[in-house]
């Protein structure tokens, strides 16, 4: 049997930042609790005739006004106060962080239920519930820790809701739903890692307002029963005689102090540590190797089917619609490319196609329908969310657009990696390792072992680019939809990633299908083998990219393509020649006029054109939605 190394097993090292606020916090918890090996006097022994005795070699801090052991009081007196302080607060955090993550992650009634809750309990004074709660049930030290954990559980669950929501809308908690990572684990392991650093300071000030409040209801008589020793029963028995034993009251003042700001010091440490980008090093900006290929590949089956697509708004009285029958189809080995301006719905159909659509948006007809990896055609507007997970990630996968905020910035890439592949094939976590590192490898990253174990902000952005497309690939998906991959980076850098998609496009084994979303013409004339042109929530033209690219049918198209700079134009821009705007902007989905929706920008548009709304004119190859294309009048004809 072979060996296995011994530094496989070597344990993460404790940051430098941690080590003194990690001791100092330690040394504080662990003396109280080492009482009996400190010393042997016991807490609640009376010796009258040793009343307010000074320190002695017997004992070390003095007598109380009773005579008893004031160092065996302190130290179980802070057993008490410890105990109480940090089971209410844990019972607290949990409770409320996970009312707060639910009720963030998966709305509706969770949402209400979690903030009215909240609400209740915070209705009411803390110290004043507090007292109400002790007086009637009795004072304890297991009414304390049940009071306590109620007081401070809405604190927990509106911090963790505020920051849940707004980390469940970052790009990389979409990017694991696309990967097809259950709701659970990216609600504790991607959502939870992010928000645990406010987490982390809220729960230091709990601790340390739970520790005063036990102390205060104790020198109030309502907390810790007597003879057990607390922090507050001492500072009330000394205070009748602070001015003749000084000593007795300043004890356990500052034993309270120095627990709260052990606490307070270890929970900002860890909320900077929580943080990678706070641990230094720097983006690094090596440049990467090109990849060659070229694109093409005969077009095979189809992969997915986009058919009468419609989604809406819902409003009351008539919804908003803001897709309108979009039909598109994606063959194997074959790269469609979706065009057209910002907010013409490119990434919306691309997100239906994921089953990602935001809550706000209904599927109010067509279907999507994709060939899963065994052939069987399943519709995603049908298949419930389990079913949805079970394929985002292992048939169909996603490239967001910026890579910076599609990586979770807590977790390492490797592990990022990992979490995609176990989601959706169970394996021994090395062997996890070994094929996120040959993914890596593949996509032209170097010394990927190293980057493997590395964070996202210490690469550069063609490298997380790399990085995001080696995770969509971690479970060989038949479809990979690329939403303007190269937006964020640089000429040379896109080139790269270009040629890298192409590359994987025609070595894929089993014919990967690649929906290409851009904005950008010239990208698209480099990967596309069709090109379907959108504007305002419709497909406006569609066919072979050679033909759309170069004799385009649709005044829009055109449009876009004059208003591109070509290397004539580049060559005379010096003379001051501009490029060809599209006039006037694009109608919200509310306000879209009736017949074309293009009719108020087109410079050809006839009188007809507000009337009807154009369907789509053409054969099986090339389609037009214009009443002017050469299709329209063929068919008039």
């Amino acid at each position: 049997m072979t060996a296995i190394p011994a530094s496989r097993f070597r344990a993460p090292a404790i940051p430098r930042r941690m080590i003194l606020p990690g001791v100092l916090l330690a040394a504080l918890i662990v003396i109280p609790f080492a009482a009996p090996l400190i010393t042997e006097a016991n807490p609640i022994q009376i010796s009258v005739r040793e009343r307010l005795a000074p320190p002695s070699w017997e004992h070390w801090l003095g007598q109380d006004e009773f005579g008893r052991d004031r160092l065996a009081r302190v130290l179980h007196g802070g057993q008490v106060s410890l105990m109480v302080a940090f089971l209410s607060t844990t019972l607290a955090c949990l409770v409320g962080t996970l009312f707060g993550l639910i009720g963030a992650y998966f709305r509706g009634p969770f949402q209400f239920l979690t903030t009215r809750l909240s609400d209740v309990v915070l209705c009411f004074p803390p110290i004043l519930l507090a007292l109400l709660v002790v007086t009637l049930f009795g004072p304890g030290t297991v009414t304390l820790v049940a009071v306590l954990s109620i007081l401070y559980f809405p604190a927990f669950s509106r911090i963790a809701f505020s920051e849940a929501l707004r980390v469940s809308a970052l790009d990389f908690v979409e990017a694991s739903r696309a990967l097809g990572t259950p709701s659970r684990r990216i609600v504790f392991g991607t959502i939870l890692p992010n928000i645990a650093g406010p987490v982390s300071v809220q729960y230091s000030l709990t601790a340390a307002a739970a520790i005063t409040i036990e102390s205060g209801l104790s020198f109030l008589g309502l907390g810790v029963v007597p003879p057990a020793p607390s922090w507050g029963q001492m500072i009330r028995g000394a205070r009748q005689f602070m001015n003749q034993d000084p000593l007795g009251i300043l004890i356990p003042c500052v034993a309270l102090t120095l627990t709260i700001y052990a606490i307070n010091f270890f929970c900002d440490r860890l909320r900077d540590t929580l943080d990678p980008k706070g641990n230094g090093g720097g983006k690094d900006t090596t440049s990467q190797p090109t990849s060659d290929g070229q694109g093409g590949g005969a077009a095979g089956d189809v992969v997915a089917e986009v058919r009468n697509l419609r989604l809406d708004i819902p409003r009351p009285g008539q919804p908003v619609p803001v897709i309108e029958d979009v039909s598109l189809t994606l063959r194997a080995n074959q790269c469609t490319a979706l065009v057209g301006e910002s907010g013409s719905g490119k990434s919306l159909s691309a997100l239906a196609l994921m089953g990602l659509l935001p809550g706000a948006i209904r599927q109010s007809a067509g279907t999507l329908t994709l060939r899963r990896k065994s052939g069987e055609m399943v519709d995603m507007g049908r298949l419930t969310p389990k079913q949805l997970e079970d394929v985002r990630g292992n048939d169909v996968a996603m490239i967001f657009q910026e890579p910076m905020t599609s990586l979770n910035p807590v977790h390492k890439v490797g592990a990022q990696m990992v979490e995609a592949i176990l989601a959706h094939r169970p394996m021994p976590k090395a062997e996890a390792r070994a094929q996120a590192i040959r993914l890596l490898t593949l996509v032209g990253i170097n010394e990927a072992e190293r980057r493997f174990n590395g964070y996202p902000h210490e690469m550069s952005g063609g490298m997380r680019q790399r990085v995001m497309i080696a995770m969509a690939l971690t479970c060989e998906p038949r479809l990979l939809i690329a939403d303007e991959p190269t937006t964020a980076l640089d000429v040379t850098i896109q080139a790269e990633i270009i040629e890298l998609l192409q590359k994987l496009r025609t070595d894929y084994a089993d014919g990967l299908s690649l929906l290409f979303i851009s904005h950008n013409l010239g990208v698209v004339a480099e990967i596309a083998d069709r090109v379907a042109v959108m504007y305002s929530g419709q497909v406006v033209e569609e066919g072979p990219a050679k033909q759309i690219l170069t004799d385009p049918h649709h005044p829009y198209t055109r449009a876009l393509l004059e208003s591109m700079p070509s290397s004539h134009e580049e060559a005379h821009s010096t003379r001051g020649d501009r490029l060809q705007a599209v006039e006037g902007t694009p109608p919200l989905p509310g306000r879209r006029p009736s017949g074309c929706t293009f009719r108020d920008r087109c410079p050809i548009a006839l009188a007809s054109c507000a009337l009807d709304r154009p369907p789509l004119f053409g054969g099986s190859d090339r389609h037009v939605r214009c009443f002017r294309a050469p299709e329209a009048t063929q068919e008039a004809a």
